[in-house]
């Protein structure tokens, strides 16, 4: 296979991919891919001019168990664990909410142009949910409808219902997809979803060889428990908001499995990706951490070229190992240049955790199938792209120092449209969902069961009944705050919860000044825009702690430097625990749009606002017979219509059709 690969060059535009997919499919580089994703007819060389397809998927989401039945034997017996609907994880035996049996689930690879179709299924009747699916990247321009965010673009799917996304494949580069409705995402409902340029638009494409469907890497931390378990124990007593594990697409190793018989010890299979020596391979990383857990990534022996992050392209760098948060994605470039062997690509946990790793093989062609030698503990020092809460220096490059290879654009300007400072952190406020301020209030008890609330300008994002990009006009105009409407509540000391809106007029450029003040926890927030990418303009580390009103009398002395050219585009950043990332973008896509941490504990209750772009008369067409929901009260009965009667059975009309029935058969009869 590998001979043949030689002779071309797949780009993964592929010059050569339709005649090596069969090929691919036997190989053991491949498994991390099902058959399905495979042979998809979208998967295919992107062309130029394109040539666009309808790349039609059916997802159905359902609760499902690993280690389960279906696995036989497994990882006694290897090959039981790659039966059908065999997810083994890491070993850990636990439900697990999945599409079509996958976990992850189907890898969706397409061009750039083309008109992405799912149809999704809801069968997650264990716990009776509603769902969405959000597709993390796209900007849904035009296309506001398909976002898939719960209560904000469209009502949750019920159970037994689908609901089928369209929308055309224009932002191109690394994604993914997940649930955006509890916490599904977290126990298993997310995918990649990879848009790919053809060679002449691709920026980097002179720099690899490869770009393999199987060189996708989603990377994310793991919980031996169901997640709503978790947070409830955490939320409402003392329980752990650790990880168990992490995972790299879906396997690892945590569980130690003896043959009875043998008493030799097994454990589930790490993931492989293969590669041959002198060539150069694109891996696409993406991170769905769902707790505060930082991952830091690299290959033994190798260095990594980064040139792209969330799907935009950035002037390539050199690095031992980046850290990657929730919702990102970075794009590298592997220079098979060492010894055959085999190497440990490891993912190594910080923050919340530290004490949790994973390793993936990274075996060149010709090597044996066997683990590494080298000792799984060790942390790869060298220079770090995106650190975790450190100063910019020359072995700590920070997101703001790298460097876009897309032109400038409308966010060059020297003075933004409007500025919005937000401050970010935990705070020590009775929040009624989870301290009664009379029986259990949060001054009354024990530290280790205080629960402080990760808000934004100390408020907390409650969603609407309705969603309010089809319904604004259903929903409560007093539900809406913004920091000044609420300016008459002491929401410092006391907790204060709405639907926290910024709105923006269509063509305005906006600048977010995210201020980490760092008061409670040394922990960091992953912030993620839907509809727009932005671009980093500024990003520091100011100390252990810091406050809005510092931040803002720093930009008043002009002591914050903005980098108005190069500025690296992105959808998801970091901001540093006592410091400030200030992000800006063109409000050039009516909607409303949600803006939050990508950590499922903080959303969940409340680290999020609504970005409303535009006005309903700047709205594209809503898709006819578009799903309505929200609340309900008794307020009168229908008018009576006709009762069907039974087979020869009377006909029962009300008083106004009696009457409109005799006029016709009068007026038949005097015809």
């Amino acid at each position: 296979m590998y001979i043949a690969m030689v002779e071309v060059r797949v780009q993964f535009e592929l010059s050569c991919l339709i005649g090596v997919i069969g090929l691919v499919l036997a190989a053991t580089s491949a498994h991390a891919l099902s058959p399905s994703d495979l042979t998809h007819e979208c998967l295919r060389p992107c062309e130029w001019p394109a040539k666009p397809r309808t790349c039609r998927y059916e997802f159905t989401l359902e609760w499902y168990y690993s280690m389960s039945k279906a696995c036989y034997d497994c990882p006694l017996n290897r090959t039981d664990c790659a039966r059908p609907d065999c997810i083994a994880l890491n070993g850990v035996a636990r439900s697990v909410a999945v599409v079509n049996r996958m976990f992850p689930g189907p890898s969706i690879q397409i061009c750039e142009h083309d008109t992405l179709e799912v149809k999704v299924n809801n069968h997650l009747k264990s716990y009776s949910e509603g769902t969405t699916v959000h597709w993390h990247g796209p900007h849904q321009f035009g296309t506001p409808y398909m976002d898939g965010t719960v209560m904000t673009s469209q009502c949750p799917i019920p159970i037994g219902a689908s609901f089928t996304y369209s929308f055309p494949a224009e932002t191109y580069g690394t994604h993914w997809w997940h649930a955006h409705a509890g916490m599904q995402r977290a126990d298993g409902v997310f995918g990649a979803l990879v848009v790919r340029q053809p060679t002449q638009r691709e920026q980097h494409g002179s720099l690899y060889d490869y770009d393999l469907p199987e060189h996708v890497v989603l990377l994310h931390d793991w919980l031996d428990q169901v997640t709503l378990v978790k947070f409830a124990a955490h939320h409402h007593d003392n329980g752990s908001n650790k990880p168990e594990s992490v995972l790299i697409n879906g396997k690892g190793r945590r569980v130690a499995f003896t043959d009875p018989v043998t008493n030799q010890t097994s454990f589930t299979e790490r993931e492989v990706f293969e590669i041959q020596q002198g060539k150069r391979y694109r891996f696409r990383t993406i991170s769905n951490a769902i707790t505060n857990c930082a991952l830091k990534v690299s290959i033994d022996n190798h260095t990594l070229n980064i040139i792209a992050s969330d799907g935009a392209p950035l002037e390539p760098t050199e690095t031992d190992s980046y850290i990657i948060y929730g919702g990102e994605r970075f794009d590298f470039v592997l220079n098979a240049d060492a010894a055959v062997g085999n190497y440990w690509m490891r993912v190594k946990g910080l923050a919340d955790c530290k004490f949790v790793q994973e390793l993936a093989v990274v075996r060149y062609v010709g090597a044996p199938d066997e683990d590494p030698t080298e000792d799984e503990g060790i942390d790869r020092g060298g220079v770090v792209v995106n650190p975790l809460n450190q100063e910019a220096s020359e072995t700590a490059i920070a997101i703001s120092q790298l460097n876009a290879t897309e032109p400038d654009d409308g966010t060059s300007v020297e003075q933004a449209d409007v500025i919005h400072y937000l401050g970010l952190d935990f705070n020590k406020v009775n929040n009624y969902h989870f301290h009664d301020p009379v029986s259990y209030p949060i001054e009354d008890i024990a530290r280790t069961h205080h629960l402080y609330s990760p808000q934004i300008n100390h408020l907390s994002f409650a969603f609407p009944p309705s969603p309010p990009l089809t319904q604004h006009r259903d929903i409560p105009r007093e539900q809406f705050c913004t920091p000044d409407s609420m300016s008459d509540m002491d929401c410092v000391r006391e907790y204060c919860e709405c639907i926290y809106t910024i709105e923006a007029k269509l063509g305005q450029v906006v600048e977010l000044v995210m201020v980490d003040e760092g008061v409670i926890f040394d922990a960091s927030h992953p912030m993620h825009i839907h509809g727009h990418s932005f671009r980093v303009v500024a990003l520091e580390k100011l100390g252990t702690s810091t406050s809005v009103q510092e931040v803002m009398e720093l930009d008043r002395a002009g002591n914050i430097t903005r980098k108005l050219s190069r500025a690296p585009r992105k959808d998801t950043v970091i901001v540093p625990d006592g410091g400030l990332t200030a992000i800006r973008f063109v409000a050039n896509n009516p909607g409303w749009w949600l803006f939050h941490c990508h950590l499922e504990f903080h959303v969940e209750i409340g680290m999020s606002l609504l970005l409303r772009v535009g006005t309903e008369e700047d709205l594209p067409p809503r898709p006819k017979d578009f799903p309505r929901c929200g609340s309900w009260y008794p307020h009168g009965l229908e008018e009576d219509e006709a009762t069907p009667a039974p087979c020869g059975g009377a006909v029962h009309l009300t008083l106004a059709k009696a009457v409109v029935m005799m006029c016709l058969i009068s007026y038949v009869f005097f015809l």
